[in-house]
C-alpha cells in the first residue's frame, strides 16, 4: 500500500471529479484530516469518512483514481462511519470545513471530537493515534473529557481501566 500526504492527494482526487463532473462533500477524520489541518506531517495510507454510505459513482471513481496513483483500492472509505453513533448528539453542528475544492468539499470534526475519536482508535492500535493526540496538545480537561465519554463505548469490564491508563500516559506525554 502506497502511503501519502493526504492535502495533495485531496486536490489531485478533487481536479479528477471535476473532469469527471462529479461533486462530492464528505466528513473525514483519523490522521488526513490531521494533516490537512496542519496538526501532522506524516503520510497515510487512506481516508476515512464518516460519511456513508459514499455514493456508488464516487467509489468507482476513487477505485480508478487508485489505480492511476498506485493507492489501495479502498483508500477513500467509509470504515469509522460507525463512530456516527457513538459521539456526542450535538457533533454534526460543531463540523468544520477543511477543504473546498472545484468538486470536493470536506469537513471533519470539532477539536473535542476529534480528540474523542482518536483517544477511542489509541485504545485499539495504539501507534500512530497515540502520537496524533501528542501533537494535538489536548489539555487536561480535554483529556479528562474524552476519557469520560470513551470510557463508556465498550462493555469488557476492563475496559474504563484500559481507557484511563491510556488518557493517564497521555497527559505524562505532554507534561
Amino acid at each position: 500500500m502506497t502511503k501519502f500526504q493526504p492535502i495533495t492527494i485531496i486536490k489531485d482526487f478533487d481536479r479528477y471529479l471535476a473532469d469527471q463532473a462529479l461533486t462530492f462533500e464528505g466528513i473525514i477524520i483519523g490522521g488526513a484530516a490531521l494533516a490537512i489541518l496542519g496538526v501532522i506531517t506524516r503520510t497515510t495510507r487512506d481516508v476515512d469518512l464518516m460519511t456513508s454510505p459514499i455514493p456508488p459513482i464516487i467509489l468507482r471513481h476513487a477505485k480508478a483514481f487508485a489505480k492511476a496513483y498506485s493507492l489501495a483500492e479502498n483508500w477513500l472509505n467509509d470504515a469509522p462511519s460507525s463512530l456516527e453513533r457513538e459521539l456526542p448528539k450535538d457533533w454534526r453542528s460543531k463540523v468544520q470545513k477543511i477543504f473546498e475544492g472545484n468538486a470536493l468539499t470536506l469537513w471533519t470534526l470539532a477539536r473535542e471530537h476529534l480528540i474523542i475519536s482518536k483517544l477511542f482508535a489509541a485504545c485499539d492500535r495504539e501507534a500512530d493515534d497515540f502520537n496524533d493526540l501528542l501533537l494535538m496538545k489536548p489539555t487536561v480537561k480535554e483529556i479528562d473529557e474524552a476519557r469520560d465519554w470513551v470510557s463508556r463505548l465498550d462493555g469488557n469490564p476492563d475496559w474504563p481501566a484500559q481507557v484511563a491508563a491510556l488518557a493517564q500516559r497521555l497527559k505524562e506525554g505532554l507534561s
